[in-house]
Order: C-alpha cells, then structure tokens, then sequence
C-alpha cells in the first residue's frame, strides 16, 4: 500500500529565521519525504529557503486563518497532496519517521480527517492546554477528540474538500475549534496522537497583544456560527463564568468584554447549526460544545 502524499505549510512573520531553518531542517530528514513544502511569509519576506520550498510573500498579515488558506490554496495548485501538515515556525520534529507514522493512521482510517501532535517543550513537558480534551491529566493518551492544536496537526485533502479551508475573519484565536466542529459534523474522525511531538518553546498564549478580544470575539462567532440556538446563551454563559473565575488583569477583562460585543455585533459569516447527532457525538468524546 503506499503512503500517502504529505505537504508541509509553514507560517512565519519573519521574526524566527533560525527557528525556521531549523524546522526546514527536521522536514527534511524525515524517513517519508514531503510532496511540497509551502512557507507563507505573512506580511513579511522570506529568509532563504532550502531548495524545494516553495515560498510566497504576502504584502499584509492576514493571520493565521488567512494564512493557512492561502497556504491551502498554493499546495492545491502544486497538487498531489492527500494530507496537509501545518507546524509552528518555531517548532521541531524531534522524529524522523512523525510523517510516516502519521500517514499510516490516515491510511488505516479513510474517515480521518485531522490528526493533532503533541506539543512537548525541550524537556518533554506538555502544557495543560495543550491537551485537545477536558481531563488532561495525562497528554500521553490519544485516541478521539473533538479539537485539535494549532501549532502541528494534520488535515485530509478529501475532508477539506468537503468542508472548506480557515475561517477567514477569525484572524487569530478558535480557528481550529471552527474548521473541528465542521469536520466532525461532517462525519470526520479527529484523533489526538501524543506519538507525534512537535517540540515547540514554553509559551503564553497571552503573549499575543491582541489574545483578550479575539479569544471572546472569535467564541461568540463560533456560537453564532456553529451552535443550536439553545446552547447559543449556555456556552457564551459558561465561557464568561471561566473567565472571571480566571481573573486575568483589569485591562485584560477590558479587552475581553470590548471583544464579546464585538462579536454579538459583527456578522460571523453562514451560519451552519451542528446537528443534534453530532452534539451527542461530542458528548460521548467527553467535551459537549458547551465548555
């Protein structure tokens, strides 16, 4: 049976050009090489890449959603791609064989549609929300989820050819959480598989001067978007509880409240309800899309 055709997308501001090369690096050595490779120079240029990256520069930032898609769009006109692998400029394949192993599980089963890595700092430790689950005690057990991580995952060509890329609008913040609801009311399999590391540095998300209102924008249009009416006000109620309980600073609580209107306010693009079944579905996985 042969492996199926990987392509790697890369983002990058420009701002890591050692952390960079570095990853290029460790997809080179990959024991399943790459189809393509796309390194998307979001708003900025591009240091030199290795021979067989294909670089594009855009003239504006257009987040990680826009970036992604175009991305998407590059990989699509280079074809021969059956899964999409997206990693973190500042990432590291620490394995060689994470592409093979990752095709095996899209090869076994056909209704895979997203495969998340783990993330695993330089001494092995995994972060708490970098664990696609509720109880995440222990980030060495994989198996189905119901979300996925940003920062190294894979996408099924066929599954976005039925769902569709990034959300666009979103920017930054929930994008995944976006294109996992799709995929799973579409009948795709999200496995998490902690076999897989991308070792990536210790990081918070709060980094980002913009995290506060995104995060409470992008969660409303995810209701909006995604939601039955129902649980529209359950899951926005919840989320401002965890919130406060959370107690970020005054300025921060600021940006998170400027955002939730922002989002109440703003159109959020076609709103597509999942269906009753797939909220089951989600439930027995252990996160019912109300928390």
């Amino acid at each position: 049976m042969r492996h199926l055709r990987v392509g790697v997308a890369i983002l990058t501001m420009g701002n890591r050009p050692a952390e960079l090369r570095a990853l290029l690096d460790s997809v080179a050595k990959q024991d399943l090489r790459p189809a393509h490779i796309v390194v998307i120079g979001n708003g900025s240029p591009l240091p030199p890449l290795p021979h067989g990256a294909v670089g594009v520069e855009l003239s504006e930032n257009l987040g990680v959603s826009g970036g992604r898609n175009v991305a998407l769009d590059e990989l699509r006109k280079l074809g021969d791609v059956d899964v999409v692998v997206d990693l973190d400029d500042d990432g590291l394949l620490i394995s060689p064989d994470v592409f093979s192993r990752l095709a095996e599980l899209h090869t076994r089963d056909p209704e895979l549609g997203i495969v998340s890595f783990r993330i695993a700092d330089e001494r092995g430790r995994t972060q708490r929300r970098h664990v696609p689950r509720l109880r995440a005690g222990d980030p060495a057990r994989g198996g189905l989820v119901t979300t996925f991580l940003g920062g190294g995952h894979s996408l099924s060509v066929p599954m976005l050819d039925r769902i569709g890329g990034w959300p666009d609008d979103f920017f930054y913040a929930h994008e995944e959480t976006d294109l996992a609801w799709r995929a799973l009311d579409d009948g795709w399999h999200i496995r998490y598989a902690p076999e897989l590391v991308l070792q990536h540095p210790y990081t918070s998300p709060t980094r980002h001067a913009v995290y506060h209102r995104m995060v409470a924008r992008n969660r409303v249009w995810l209701a909006k978007r995604h939601l039955p009416a129902v649980l529209v006000p359950l899951y926005l109620g919840v989320w401002a509880a965890l919130t406060a309980v959370r107690s970020p600073t005054a300025a921060g609580l600021r940006a998170w409240a400027a955002g939730f209107a922002e989002g109440v306010r703003t159109p959020c693009g076609r709103r597509r309800p999942l269906r009753w079944r797939t909220v089951w579905r989600m439930t027995r996985l252990g996160r019912p899309p109300v928390i």
